[in-house]
């Protein structure tokens, strides 16, 4: 069935000539909407004895158009979806991540503080505001494994979103950090209702996976010296949007170990060796040259 949309400003008719309450009758012009031209022409004949002026317009985008050719003339009763209220602000994904709210909290975390343990309910959805944090897992032998270092504008546990009900690591801060909490319902709704921040979110998750992917062939194919260059280079941001930070958070060689997947003493030994190639200095903290790519790089 068809549906003829009318807009225009509201005129109260005379008894003799009123029409249903669902017909909005305009003053001086109208716009019919309709993509059946025998349908416009039957509605044009009957609101022309109300109106000055009938316009026409076969879809949505030409009605728009019309409107703002318009505006000076008419006042479109436009439908909620396609109308614009005046002093209504857009969706900013970055206001959003910085800023309290329905289901939001910030944290300021003090270093070691625990974000959530592993075994924890996954309840929410952590974004890293400013700082680092560490994700550790341990086994039931009580072995532990550090698997990623992430920083700012990071996510943490977003897992839950696809049901995941429990942490399976723990998040520890390295350093003060600013933590935002945001309840999964209100990341759901968010995603769902909020194109814009949707498009923010996906690439971050997709390249999160090509980063898992990357660490698991480097975990199988490659040499322990070669993922220990990988890992300090990443830590340097290098691959990152953006000039790479050079130095390396304050960071131990058992940690190092861990993420690499081999011994304390061989960490000590590569470091040594990378010290003495120039890939990596101790000046003002752990630097990383660009250079230590050849490491990483080598066949």
């Amino acid at each position: 069935m068809s549906r003829v949309e009318v807009y225009g400003s509201v005129h109260r008719c005379s008894p003799a000539k009123r029409l249903p309450p669902t017909c909005a009758m305009p003053h001086k012009s109208i716009l019919i909407v309709d993509d059946e031209e025998l349908v416009r022409r039957t509605a044009r004949s009957v609101l022309c004895d109300f109106v000055d002026v009938c316009h026409e317009a076969e879809n949505g985008q030409q009605a728009l158009e019309k409107v703002k050719k318009l505006s000076s003339r008419m006042s479109p009763l436009l439908p909620k979806v396609a109308r614009k209220q005046k002093g209504v602000i857009s969706f900013d994904p970055q206001v959003f991540l910085t800023t309290v709210g329905a289901a939001k909290t910030i944290t300021q975390c003090p270093k070691d503080y625990k974000i959530f343990s592993q075994g924890d309910p996954a309840e929410a959805v952590f974004y890293i505001q400013e700082g680092r944090v560490k994700l550790k897992v341990q086994s039931k032998q009580k072995k532990e494994a550090v698997i990623a270092i992430l920083g700012a504008g990071d996510f943490l546990g977003e897992a839950c979103l696809m049901g995941q009900t429990v942490q399976v690591a723990t998040a520890t801060a390295m350093a003060p950090s600013f933590i935002l909490r945001i309840e999964k319902k209100e990341m759901l709704r968010v995603l769902h209702e909020e194109r814009k921040f949707s498009d923010f979110f996906v690439p971050y998750v997709l390249s999160r996976n090509m980063r898992i992917q990357e660490d698991l062939v480097d975990q199988l194919f490659n040499s322990s010296e070669q993922r220990l260059a990988r890992t300090l280079l990443l830590l340097a941001n290098y691959g990152k949007e953006g000039k790479p930070e050079t130095v390396v958070p304050e960071i131990n060689q058992e940690t190092l170990a861990g993420m690499v997947g081999t011994t304390r003493s061989r960490v000590s030994f590569f470091m040594t060796k990378f010290k003495k190639l120039g890939f990596i200095d101790y000046k003002d903290g752990l630097r990383v040259h660009r250079s230590l790519l050849n490491i990483a790089l080598r066949d």
